[in-house]
């Protein structure tokens, strides 16, 4: 079985600034796959190459088996969009946000109409079929949204940010139905800043920066890669003072950021015991995780 999406070394600059350098990834069915980078790593104009709304400088690519950009209007036909933001008609109700959407594909508005009730339900919205869009919540925009890509029936679909401003409850509802897609046999390619939802859903993710790809593999591999198991996060006025004379003796890796002490230890528990007596000093002992890694490959300093 060929691959959904293959994409081969895609370079993409504007002036004389690298966007994106070498991008190359292989989606199969019923994957999630994860985009994650800082702010300006290239995740937006990587998603916009591979659905073919911006013609690359070099690369090869092919999104279900049809070369893109040149054959990227066929292509899209079999894919769905969730853009970073909303963009619901509100001068419409909710299903005719739906039946008018379906009409972009070259759908008849009888077969449309036949998929609104499930996809109603699966957005938890059938009680609000026939409601304008400016009487919606956040969340259950969001959900119709997710809803409106699903109205063609698309093999893959891209989700760029899908759960950004959304409150724990609607968070973990796109959770749960984002597997359920998967289930079925969709694919599935996001962007997200959130690194408990990128550890959560994706089978493989891929962390960008400066245009390139600087890791992939799955979240847990990530994770046993690049960080020590543990991490002890301490906090104090005197923690500089205290990393200076003391984090080296007990952590593999640490690194002071503001007032707060990351250590990492593949064993913590000496550390621990030499923390407990401190006095001025508070601290959290954790399993590393992948916002570890992402801050390790990429940087604490702030991007805008």
């Amino acid at each position: 079985m060929s691959a959904v999406l293959n994409a081969r070394n895609l370079r993409k600059s504007y002036g004389d600034q690298l966007v994106v350098d070498g991008f190359s990834i292989t989606l199969d069915k019923g994957e999630c796959y994860g985009l994650l980078g800082p702010n300006g790593a290239g995740k937006t104009t990587t998603l916009r190459l591979l659905l073919g709304l911006t013609d690359p400088d070099g690369g090869e690519l092919t999104l279900l088996d049809h070369a893109v950009p040149r054959h990227a209007r066929e292509a899209r036909l079999r894919v769905g969009v969730v853009p970073q933001v909303d963009n619901l008609d509100p001068d419409f109700t909710v299903a005719e946000n739906l039946l008018v959407y379906g009409r972009y594909f070259g759908m008849k508005d009888a077969e449309i109409k036949a998929r609104i009730p499930a996809l109603l339900e699966f957005a938890n919205l059938t009680h609000k079929r026939d409601v304008k869009i400016p009487t919606l919540s956040g969340g259950m925009k969001r959900r119709l949204t997710l809803a409106r890509a699903l109205v063609n029936d698309p093999d893959i679909i891209f989700l760029d940010e899908p759960t950004t401003g959304l409150d724990p409850q609607a968070r973990h509802l796109i959770w749960q139905r984002l597997h359920e897609l998967t289930v079925q046999g969709k694919t599935l390619l996001l962007t997200t800043h959130f690194m408990d939802e990128a550890e959560r859903l994706c089978h493989r993710l891929a962390i960008l920066d400066h245009g390139r790809m600087v890791a992939e593999d799955s979240p847990r591999a990530l994770i046993a890669q690049h960080i020590e198991a543990q991490v002890v996060e301490i906090f104090g006025e005197s923690v500089e003072a205290w990393a200076s004379a003391h984090a080296a003796h007990y952590a593999e890796r640490f690194e002071v950021s503001g007032e707060t002490a990351f250590c990492y230890a593949n064993d913590a528990q000496p550390l621990l015991a030499h923390l407990q007596t401190q006095s001025g000093l508070r601290y959290l002992h954790r399993p590393a995780n992948l916002e570890d890694v992402f801050l390790k490959l990429t940087g604490r300093e702030l991007r805008e």
